[in-house]
């Protein structure tokens, strides 16, 4: 019988050093400057840490997805991407498509969502959404707890 404990409670402390990892975790980010987005996943793809998209990531939010790892990510049922052109700031202060910038944030995505955006028109000035059950065809799931809402969020 002492046995027996002896292995639950081992079982027990292995499963929480597990639940342990830190993940960072996004809910409502709008996106910016590219630059600014590749530094930041470039620090995150060597922290080895999980990422949970749990809401909005947009613009060069998006960039995590190409950054990071497949297998470090995750996406829960409030989880929504938008994708749209990159752009600049024209001579008169508007904005202007980039083509360059767009073609070098296109080719940052993996192949499926690649494939998704070229679907549906391609990266344009207008957003478009991933979500829902198609989003979950190319990412794990994930599913939040109490414990989840005590990490990082960007």
């Amino acid at each position: 019988m002492k046995f027996v404990t002896a292995l639950l409670a081992a079982v027990l402390l292995l499963a929480g050093v597990g639940a342990s990892h830190a993940v960072v975790r996004i809910a409502d980010d709008r996106g910016g400057r590219i630059g600014t987005y590749v530094d930041k996943y470039q620090g995150l793809r060597t922290s080895g840490e999980t990422v949970i998209i749990d809401g909005l990531c947009a613009s060069a939010c998006t960039i995590v997805l190409g950054a990071v790892p497949h297998d470090k990510i995750c996406v829960t049922s409030h989880a929504l991407l938008g994708f749209h052109a990159a752009w600049d700031f024209g001579a008169n202060g508007r904005a202007v498509t980039n083509p360059e910038a767009t073609q070098m944030l296109y080719s940052m995505y993996p192949s499926q969502v690649r494939r998704w955006i070229t679907a549906r028109g391609g990266l344009t000035p207008r957003m478009i959404f991933l979500k829902g059950r198609e989003l979950q065809t190319m990412y794990k799931p994930c599913y939040l707890d109490a414990q989840a809402s005590t990490n990082k969020t960007h």
